[in-house]
């Protein structure tokens, strides 16, 4: 079988010369008839073609979403995992445990925490092009860290799990 693009040239060549002849209408139709089954029957194999690619394209798209879904769930659930560690080694006063296949210790970090974001000043903000300014983290942690008050910010010592 020829390719679609052959054949639909085929058809337009053989229709130009059938209207260069002087055929009876009938004629010039019965004619086109018969060359256009195997063009039709192409189309068609081609036209389905393109609906089984749409379907596996849903199917993979449907995948992809149940995928994410099932990946959230597990990060959720590692993280309440890791939360649960945690309160039990707080509660236990242990700060650190190791073994052949995992070690567990506390960092400590900092965070700024805003407070109100009203209350800080122009300065420490950072323009976006979103619809309102947002509060640099960066730039009010260094500020704090030296020896300068943020009104609406503190910085707020934290622990957090370390699994390695």
């Amino acid at each position: 079988m020829s390719q679609l693009y052959f054949l639909a040239n085929e058809y337009r060549a053989d229709l130009a010369k059938l209207q260069e002849l002087d055929l009876p209408p009938e004629i010039v139709a019965d004619t086109l008839e018969s060359m256009g089954g195997e063009l039709e029957h192409k189309a068609m194999n081609v036209a389905l073609m393109a609906r089984a690619l749409e379907s596996d394209a849903a199917a993979v798209k449907q995948w992809s979403k149940d995928a994410a879904e099932r990946a959230k769930a597990l990060e959720a659930r590692a993280e309440s995992l890791r939360a649960y560690l945690a309160r039990c080694m707080d509660a236990c006063g242990i700060d650190k445990i190791s073994g052949p296949a995992v070690s567990l210790s506390f960092r400590a970090s900092s965070a700024v925490v805003i407070d109100g974001e009203d209350l800080i000043p122009a300065e420490f903000m950072r323009q976006k092009p979103a619809p309102a300014p947002e509060p640099d983290k960066t730039a009010i942690a260094a500020a704090i860290k030296a020896g300068k008050e943020v009104p609406g910010a503190h910085v707020e010592q934290r622990r957090s799990l370390q699994i390695k």
